[in-house]
């Protein structure tokens, strides 16, 4: 089992920061794939941001490209999100995600290729 403990959501104005961040539990942090999603109420859980093993690879959703950075620290066994110029449109839960025993030769994008899931953590950007 993976645990992931997500922390720093929170209300923003827009235009303000915000940074997310995920602990996960285990020994082999760097053999994790790992990933943020979102859900707002009424919609899908959407990919935020996704970041392979040794960070070499990085996916952004459209929505968020060019004012977010995705990055981890296997020493520490934490992955961030960094948003900036936040809108309300970002309103959301935020998930952090991993897989596990991920091959790394690839980003992973869909919520079905990730096996453990944090509890989420809410982000609201007040207009």
């Amino acid at each position: 089992q993976v645990q992931l403990v997500e922390s720093g959501g929170g209300l923003v104005q827009a235009g303000g920061s915000l940074r997310l961040s995920c602990a996960a539990s285990g020994r082999t942090f760097s053999d994790y794939a790992m990933g943020w999603f979102r859900q707002a109420p009424g919609r899908e859980r959407d990919v935020v941001a996704t970041i392979s093993r040794y960070g070499a690879m990085t996916y952004y959703a459209d929505s968020v490209k060019g004012r977010t950075t995705i990055s981890r620290d296997n020493a520490k066994n934490t992955v961030y999100l960094e948003m900036n110029k936040l809108k309300p449109e970002d309103t959301a839960v935020y998930y952090c995600a991993a897989r596990t025993n991920d091959s790394g030769r690839r980003v992973r994008i869909t919520p079905g290729e990730y096996d453990f899931w944090g509890q989420g953590t809410q982000v609201t950007v007040s207009s």
